[in-house]
């Protein structure tokens, strides 16, 4: 209880609120959306360092593969926890909401909900995408980036050699 007295010394008292007050659902739906919040964070600084463009990890694209889909599986556990809580709140809301001996405050589904809804719905799909697009290849099956040169290693000479192979091209034929 909470009490405080006037100037004419009466104690007015009323229930202290308290987080370990609220009811169990309310408390568990914190837990599992601060878990989700973890299991996003998790999963997004894999996939940034699993991608195929992040200078982390060299060109291991084995290791750059395995990171990316831990990262796609910390995902999808982000979007069930958050489909879990926004579920059993909205559940136990429209519960007491249809219930005619409820006596606290009835509350409404509201937006909040929806983008719950939304944002679980697109973690889930992405993660699945991002755990299906992961291929585990070998090392024999590694292709170069578009913009790597085929002849990684090899530095161009400027001498000339003896043998010159015939082109169609002249010199003012480059750009």
């Amino acid at each position: 209880m909470s009490c405080a007295s006037d100037s004419t010394g009466l104690y007015n008292c009323r229930d202290f609120p308290s987080l370990f007050a609220l009811p169990g659902y309310i408390q568990a739906s914190r837990a599992l959306m601060i878990a989700a919040i973890v299991f996003g964070t998790f999963g997004l600084a894999a996939t940034l360092t699993g991608m195929k463009c992040s200078k982390i990890g060299g060109e291991n694209y084995i290791l750059k593969g395995r990171i990316a889909a831990i990262g796609g599986v910390f995902f999808l556990l982000q979007g069930l926890s958050t489909m879990i809580a926004i579920s059993w709140y909205a559940a136990n809301i429209t519960q007491e909401f249809f219930d005619q001996f409820y006596p606290g405050t009835k509350y409404e589904i509201g937006e909040g909900l929806y983008i719950g809804w939304s944002s679980a719905t697109l973690a889930i799909c992405g993660g699945s995408c991002l755990l299906c697009a992961c291929k585990f290849k070998t090392t024999d099956d590694k292709i170069p980036y578009r913009y790597q040169q085929s002849s990684r290693g090899h530095a161009l000479s400027t001498v000339q050699t003896s043998q010159t192979v015939p082109s169609n091209y002249g010199r003012n034929a480059y750009v």
